[in-house]
């Protein structure tokens, strides 16, 4: 089983589509990784050997940022938001929609479920 940034790889299914497990590499990265180390697009993750998951490796850690590390960054970004008082960052605190997004009828997600207004008479 590959293992790359801390992540297992899917055992058959083909390279292309394992690596968007890993967070932070979706479809257009992963191609341009497997183009960078050589690999073809149809080899399954069981057929890897220990050289084509190094060069993997490789290319993912030189020129990537994944995983923890993007995680974090991702936080530090929303809490700078917060912090500064911005409008972003005031959405983010109250946990409502931050792009715009209609809140009178959607936003569900985001806001939770509906609260009631009491027993009507």
């Amino acid at each position: 089983m590959a293992r790359i940034a801390g992540v297992d790889l899917p055992r058959n299914k083909m390279v292309v589509y394992a690596l968007p497990y890993i967070h932070g590499i979706g479809m257009t990265s992963s191609k341009e990784i497997l183009t960078k180390a050589g690999i073809p697009f149809e080899r399954s993750t069981d057929t890897l050997t220990e050289t084509d998951v190094a060069a993997l490796r490789k290319v993912i850690e030189d020129e990537y940022k994944v995983e923890g590390s993007l995680r974090a960054e991702v936080n530090m970004n929303r809490k700078r938001l917060m912090d500064i008082g911005c409008y972003r960052g005031l959405r983010h605190r109250k946990n409502l929609p931050v792009r715009g997004q209609r809140t009178h009828t959607n936003a569900r997600t985001r806001k939770g479920p509906k609260r009631g207004h009491g027993k009507r008479k």
